[in-house]
């Protein structure tokens, strides 16, 4: 934190907050903040400028790349790839093997500036993949080994082993090539 005059520059965290924990061997490029209260596995990699904030526990082997951002309060399982510019709002659940493409969005509030309401992030499962420029609204469940098209808009939870395609997305059988979930 830093003071000009008398202007406070900077956040100032709580009395009980903690340091984050990163496990063995990360490599974290310049220009990348990781806030405090956040926990990280092993293996974590980043791009240059990414965000980790707050309340955020992440599993191993996680790249959160360049210009990403992970707001607070969000789980993050193990090999996952969040690629440049993803974002992922507060309140989210990402599971294990998880892929998002460049400039895919999560979000998690149904009424922005609107009304006062309750932030619900979207879920979701393991080995679940979203192309680039994906959208996925607030309370959403991406089913298990599902695949959400690049630039769809995911409005309605997508049941496992499904396509999402489209704006907004409608459901597809998940063709054979896309099969078999997603290995890092």
């Amino acid at each position: 934190m830093t003071t000009r005059g008398t202007e406070t520059i900077g956040y100032e965290y709580d009395e009980e907050s903690r340091k984050p924990v990163i496990g063995a061997d990360p490599t974290i490029r310049p220009g990348t903040i990781i806030y405090n209260d956040v926990v990280i596995g092993d293996r974590f990699d980043t791009g240059h400028f990414a965000l980790v904030r707050e309340g955020t526990e992440i599993g191993d082997d996680v790249l959160v790349g360049t210009n990403a951002v992970v707001d607070g309060t969000t789980t993050i399982g193990s090999s996952v790839s969040l690629q440049t510019g993803a974002y992922v709002p507060a309140e989210s659940t990402i599971g294990d093997h998880v892929f998002l493409g460049p400039h895919a969005v999560l979000t998690n509030d149904p009424y922005p500036l609107r009304r006062e309401t309750d932030l619900e992030g979207p879920v979701l499962e393991d080995h679940v993949s979203v192309g680039a420029n994906a959208t996925i609204l607030p309370g959403v469940t991406v089913g298990r080994e599902s695949f959400v098209a690049a630039g769809a808009v995911v409005t309605d939870d997508v049941p496992e082993r499904t396509l999402a395609v489209g704006a907004p997305a409608s459901h597809e059988p998940l063709p054979e090539s896309l099969c078999g979930g997603n290995d890092r």
